[in-house]
């Protein structure tokens, strides 16, 4: 499946860092080279970098032309099927050539614009192209022109410049929130070391810089050739952190700094943060010292501090139990009511027998 044009060009941009000002396929021959071979070639900045392809992200050769004299048109009123650019480089003589001459006079025309800083009056072009070619020329002048950069603060008067970089005002505590997870407070030669040989734990640490107020970025890339170790210098100003590259980046935090490479790498590296163990055992915390654990033993109620209660001595007095004597036994109330049923009819019939008597005495008298 092919790679869409416009992710092979931002892969390409996040690579060379320069602004594309044309592009097209060529053929490229060296000195002491018999033929020509084929090309893709983009014009960033004053370089011409050549890939295999349009498809390839990396690229093969590049031309430097910053200290290029004037390129040679060979034969421009002769061919018109074919343009060929001389370029006398520091390390030999390049010829470059286009099938097309239209497209040809474009390739030079730009070239021209970049390498002398300002439009050529030879070039065979359009109104469109010239167009093109100014803001060609107006972005290469803005990109050469060394910026200004705010003063650096004051140093305080209690730091010596031959402090060790111990002291560093970096060197502080890594869990401040403002400062990147992956800040470590290492040398270059260490960063390199952690990034090569724990390359599970990312692959971009933020270090402190041997120089004051300045602070470093550490990376690590993979790449078809093999493993590239690159390092970046990072300036704290009043105004914010200069990024130090072709043209400075001043972004507001060293967060910012960290987001920046992220965002020019696509993400491809992560931020170097070392992998937190764990814990396989459960303890039991002790209990606070204002528990105590009550003990086994019941307690001990105290008696309540009331005043005795003083006992009438109208109250009357039970009748004393009377207690059964020894081998007696207790009749039951039930039993002594038969008992006083029995006694008192015994004694209702001698009553009556007696007044049966009186009765029949008197008669006989």
């Amino acid at each position: 499946m092919a790679v869409p044009t416009r992710v092979v060009h931002k892969r390409r941009a996040a690579i060379t860092d320069l602004p594309l000002y044309y592009s097209g396929h060529l053929l490229k021959k060296s000195a002491g080279e018999k033929d020509f071979a084929k090309y893709y070639g983009e014009l960033r900045g004053c370089t011409i970098f050549l890939y295999t392809d349009d498809t390839q992200d990396t690229y093969t050769e590049r031309l430097e032309l910053e200290k290029l004299k004037s390129p040679l048109l060979d034969c421009p009123h002769q061919s018109k099927t074919s343009n060929v650019i001389t370029l006398p480089l520091r390390t030999g003589e390049v010829q470059l050539k286009i099938d097309d001459f239209k497209i040809g006079e474009e390739w030079r025309g730009f070239i021209l614009t970049v390498t002398n800083k300002e439009i050529p009056s030879t070039v065979q072009l359009l109104p469109g192209q010239k167009m093109a070619l100014e803001d060609t020329l107006e972005k290469e002048k803005k990109r050469q022109t060394p910026q200004t950069r705010p003063p650096l603060p004051p140093r305080p008067s209690h730091l010596s410049s031959t402090e060790p970089t111990t002291s560093h005002p970096s060197n502080k505590d890594t869990s401040d929130p403002k400062m990147p997870v992956c800040f470590h407070d290492v040398t270059r030669q260490e960063a390199e070391e952690m990034l090569e040989k724990n390359p599970e734990y990312g692959s971009i640490i933020i270090r402190p810089s041997t120089l004051p107020h300045n602070y470093a970025v550490t990376m690590r890339q993979i790449k078809p050739s093999g493993p590239v170790k690159k390092n970046y210098r990072v300036t704290a100003t009043s105004s914010g952190f200069v990024i130090e590259l072709e043209t400075p980046v001043t972004v507001p935090s060293l967060n910012a700094v960290l987001k920046y490479f992220l965002e020019k790498t696509e993400h491809r590296l992560h931020p170097y943060v070392k992998s937190q163990g764990y814990d396989t055992r459960i303890e039991v915390p002790p209990l606070p010292k204002c528990v105590t654990i009550p003990s086994k033993a019941p307690k001990t109620v105290p008696w309540a501090q009331v005043s005795p209660m003083v006992q009438s001595q109208e109250k009357e007095l039970l009748p004393p139990v009377m207690k059964a004597a020894e081998n007696n036994y207790l009749v039951p109330d039930a039993e002594i009511a038969k008992q006083g049923v029995r006694q008192f009819g015994s004694e209702l019939e001698a009553v009556m027998r007696l007044r049966r008597g009186v009765m029949y005495s008197s008669d006989d008298e």
